[in-house]
């Protein structure tokens, strides 16, 4: 059972029982699609938070970047965010409350960036649906590909050294040791523990929130949108440059991968290539406005513009190797 199938029944209820809206009309999708990703995205974020505020109480900073930075095998860190990103059932926006709890318990900059590339890049769809529809085979090589990808745009973001392209304030606060100060050297009552601990997750949740309904707004409108048509045509040209039109095409759009994995099988169908098809859906479910917006509040137009860079080219990669194999 999905864990936010209580969240999709309710936005089912407002929209098309409460509101009468047709389920498959423009406005009446919308609208469902507004309510689930605002919940569910909220709901991440103030979780998440929640619980990277007590590990970073009992966890210092300090010996988190020892334990991540003094590796005995380079790489092992990256390849471990990278296999979180896959098992982890979140969108390209869904992951970002994990990235910033990432951020703010002091976990370097390129390890928190592989996740956020995997995660939507390779997930658990491209598990469990894609060897019914596309074969073992395809699985597999798609898998693999998507998990190099993470993992190098994840060390050349850390070689560049571009955490200075991160918003401090959002993930700036109080340590244990501070806290103890603030008490006077006295042991901190569990009560006032907890207080803290929520009172430091409402904030960085207050502080991204507005982001994330401005965003998922905007994706909601844009959301089926796009006639199929366009997308046909556009797709169905054998050109050199189909394959990063695909995928631009597919960053408007903002989907799931369960959702849209049925379209690029019917696509295909109608003999558009496979790897320029796969383009369109690597695209769809791992970039998008929303999640730019929302980014934006974490981080620099700069260190924005280069994980959108990254995976932009590492999804065109993916398409041409693909219509190259078949």
């Amino acid at each position: 059972m999905d864990i936010f199938s209580p969240i999709k029944l309710f936005s089912n209820l407002v929209a098309y029982k409460w509101l009468s809206l047709g389920e498959h009309s423009y406005i009446g999708e919308s609208l469902n699609f507004f309510i689930y990703d605002a919940i569910k995205i909220g709901l991440l974020l103030l979780l998440i938070n929640y619980i990277m505020s007590i590990t970073r109480y009992f966890f210092p900073l300090e010996k988190v970047r020892d334990l991540l930075t003094k590796r005995r095998l380079f790489g092992l860190d990256y390849l471990f965010a990278a296999i979180l990103g896959v098992i982890t059932p979140f969108c390209s926006c869904s992951s970002i409350p994990l990235f910033i709890g990432f951020l703010s318990a002091g976990i370097p900059l390129g390890i928190t960036f592989t996740f956020l590339i995997a995660s939507p890049l390779v997930n658990e769809a491209s598990l469990y649906i894609f060897p019914s529809v596309f074969g073992l085979k395809t699985t597999i090589i798609y898998n693999l590909i998507g998990i190099v990808i993470s993992i190098l745009g994840g060390i050349l973001i850390q070689k560049l050294k571009m955490e200075k392209y991160v918003n401090k304030e959002l993930i700036k606060f109080k340590t244990k040791k501070d806290l103890e100060i603030e008490n006077k050297g006295n042991k901190i009552p569990f009560k006032k523990l907890i207080s803290y601990w929520w009172q430091d997750g409402m904030k960085i949740t207050k502080s991204v929130f507005p982001y994330v309904l401005l965003g998922v707004a905007i994706g909601a409108l844009i959301h089926g949108f796009i006639p199929q048509s366009l997308i046909e045509q556009t797709l169905g040209i054998k050109k050199w440059w189909t394959i990063p039109a695909a995928t631009l095409l597919g960053v408007p759009l903002y989907a799931n991968s369960v959702s849209v994995i049925p379209v690029i099988e019917a696509l295909i169908e109608k003999g558009i290539p496979f790897g320029t098809a796969l383009s369109f859906m690597t695209a769809t479910v791992t970039l998008s406005v929303p999640e730019a917006l929302i980014l934006k509040r974490v981080m620099k137009w700069q260190l924005l513009a280069m994980f959108f860079g990254i995976t932009t080219l590492g999804i065109i990669i993916i398409g041409y190797f693909f219509n190259f194999l078949y």
